[in-house]
């Protein structure tokens, strides 16, 4: 990168965080620090039960262990960054290490993207073809389409990082984010940015619209085979293994849109208000949803609930 130009691998960037507001600061340090803690709590039992239970070695808790490491990773890839710039007013952050954060959390959202849409592929067979659902979402299919939403998340991160990077940034490389976010990053670039924001177009139809559609059309058969369901407690019976999913989807994508498809507001004098609401927006999505997605199939997944009872039962039973 030419240093003439602006940042270099050495110089990095700083980080407002919400500097401009010292009295949010320490509310949202204690708020932050208890939400990563419930993050790490929540994922990290879910994670154990289904790895210790046998009765939930199936294709959709396999697919649930991966969405906990992935809601571990997303967070720890930015909360502690966020945490500290509460304490520490225009946090610096160098070029390096702005660029592994900005790889991390775009490789952990896309990937989240995908596999949302592959839980509900494996909730479709479950209801609409459950007498084909031990061939068709056998070991050999469901572990490769895990390992496929890790490895297309990853690629796609490495193309959008690697672009946003070789880029020569001018001024005084302020991000006005908690995080080194990829749309902030590109602001400070003195140069033409139009290749990045085609890049980030093709991603956003295949890591978001694709899925949307693919989750979409799958709930549309299976509200239909439900429907169809002639008892009501078999109807009960049948949305109840897809309620969970079907709320994460929601509080996931409802976020995203949100955050991307609000209207922006032309009054200068209510840019500073906008940018607050913004970074709040983003912290919402960055924090809150991890934290809701343990909570959600907790409480709406009779296996998970008992799973979880046993393996308090079966410690206190060992002590």
């Amino acid at each position: 990168m030419d240093r003439s130009n602006g940042t270099s691998s050495t110089v990095g960037f700083i980080l407002l965080g919400l500097s401009a507001h010292p009295k949010l600061e320490k509310m949202f340090f204690v708020l932050i620090l208890l939400m990563y803690l419930v993050i790490l709590l929540g994922n990290g039992i879910l994670i154990l039960v289904t790895i210790l239970d046998s009765h939930l070695h199936t294709p959709m808790y396999f697919f649930l262990g991966n969405l906990s490491l992935l809601d571990i990773c997303y967070t720890t890839s930015s909360v502690p960054l966020i945490l500290d710039s509460f304490l520490t007013p225009r946090e610096t952050i160098s070029f390096s290490a702005c660029a592994v954060q900005m790889f991390l959390s775009f490789a952990m959202g896309a990937t989240e993207c995908v596999l949302l849409g592959m839980m509900a592929f494996d909730r479709y067979v479950a209801i609409c073809k459950p007498l084909r659902y031990p061939e068709i979402m056998s070991k050999s299919a469901y572990v490769p389409m895990a390992t496929g939403s890790w490895v297309a998340g990853s690629i796609t991160a490495m193309v959008q990082t690697s672009l946003a990077m070789r880029l020569p940034f001018c001024g005084d490389n302020i991000i006005n984010h908690f995080t080194c976010e990829i749309l902030a990053v590109l602001k400070l670039a003195c140069a033409d940015i139009s290749i990045n924001v085609i890049s980030m177009t093709v991603a956003n139809v295949i890591f978001l619209g694709i899925p949307v559609l693919f989750i979409s059309f799958s709930y549309v058969f299976i509200i239909a085979t439900i429907l169809r369901i002639p008892s009501a407690e078999g109807r009960k019976k049948a949305f109840s293994t897809c309620s969970a999913h079907l709320t994460v989807v929601v509080v996931f994508y409802g976020t995203i849109l949100f955050m991307y498809g609000k209207p922006k507001s032309k009054d200068p004098h209510g840019a500073d208000k906008q940018d607050l609401s913004d970074k709040l927006i983003s912290l919402f999505y960055g924090v809150v949803t991890p934290m809701l997605n343990p909570i959600i199939y907790s409480l709406r997944n009779k296996d998970v609930k008992a799973s979880m009872r046993n393996l308090v039962f079966r410690k206190h039973f060992i002590q």
